[in-house]
């Protein structure tokens, strides 16, 4: 009964054995999974942090953005303010006009805000040599913006009308700067400082609407000798004239020389003829000098006659100095 029980014992031990041992190892697989589960989570974690942090970083560079887009467009909005006024729009008109003509020109080449003698204020004159070019800026957009926004077939028609009007009375503003009699050229320039109208009234349209506007540079050019610019073409104009102005400042420094070795030229003959005369005045002079020492030789030899001694005077002749054409 004894072997029996302690059989049994053994038994059970083995089996308490074989489930310790199970448990163990189901115990080291559970840590090992733990273990890489944990591992897991930590990387997780931590690429998860990265990837929080970076989208931060992206949100505040937008909200950065934003602003910067917010500020642009409040700029916008008091820039399209400005420009709703008539007059704020000759300011930046000539504003730019003033720009170019400084970023080209000299200062001494140009003025603003020339006064002719009546009183009447021009935006600007180029002085090329002694006369003056007038430029007035002008910037039509009101009627060109009505032209552009209708949609009325008739009313475009009026609005083109008024425009081609419009254009017709700044090409005669700036025609009324024409005044030779006060110094200016026989013509002008009249500044638009908008390249999109310039190049509709080249093409003779106005956004995609056709209007014939080929007649008025016709009639600013022929009959009011007023050349419409815009800044690129008045940019290439000024280049012409300062190649102008350096030639005339060539041709001047050529005179200035010119005039300088003519007076040298007088210098050396008026020097010249000093020189001869006073050559003259010596030769004059050595021949007195020559001729007194022969007379005092012919007194030496009257002494030596008469007391019977000998000769104590040596005649030093001098030459006459030769003249310069010999």
């Amino acid at each position: 009964m004894l072997s029996r029980k302690s059989g049994k014992d053994m038994g059970q031990d083995e089996k308490l054995k074989q489930v310790h041992e199970e448990i163990s190892k189901i115990k080291d697989e559970m840590k090992g999974s733990l273990e890489k589960n944990l591992e897991f989570i930590q990387k997780q974690s931590w690429q998860t942090s990265n990837i929080v942090k970076d989208v931060t970083s992206k949100l505040e560079k937008l909200e950065a953005t934003n602003k910067q887009v917010v500020s642009f467009a409040d700029q916008l909005q008091n820039l399209e303010k400005v420009l709703t006024s008539s007059k704020n729009r000759g300011s930046l008109g000539e504003a730019n006009l003033e720009l170019i003509l400084s970023n080209i020109l000299p200062p001494q080449a140009y003025a603003m805000q020339y006064r002719f003698k009546d009183g009447e204020i021009v935006d600007a004159v180029v002085k090329i040599k002694n006369n003056l070019l007038p430029v007035d800026a002008k910037f039509s957009l009101e009627n060109y913006r009505r032209i552009i926004a209708e949609t009325n077939g008739e009313k475009k028609k009026e609005l083109e009308h008024v425009f081609k009007n419009d254009l017709k009375k700044r090409i005669d503003e700036t025609a009324k700067y024409i005044r030779p009699n006060e110094g200016t050229l026989d013509f002008a320039f009249m500044f638009i400082p908008a390249e999109g109208i310039y190049y509709d009234l080249l093409i003779n349209e106005v956004g995609a609407i056709k209007v014939d506007t080929g007649g008025l540079i016709d009639y600013a050019f022929k009959e009011k000798k007023v050349i419409i610019v815009s800044p690129t073409t008045f940019a290439a104009y000024l280049q012409t004239v300062l190649q102008g102005l350096r030639a005339l400042q060539i041709e001047e420094s050529a005179k200035e020389i010119r005039q300088r070795v003519e007076e040298l030229g007088k210098h050396i003959v008026n020097y010249d003829t000093y020189m001869q005369k006073l050559g003259n005045n010596l030769g004059t002079t050595v021949n007195a000098y020559n001729t007194a020492y022969k007379e005092l030789n012919k007194i030496d030899k009257d002494v030596v006659k008469i007391t019977a001694g000998e000769k104590k005077i040596e005649v030093l002749s001098i030459e006459k100095p030769r003249s310069i054409k010999e």
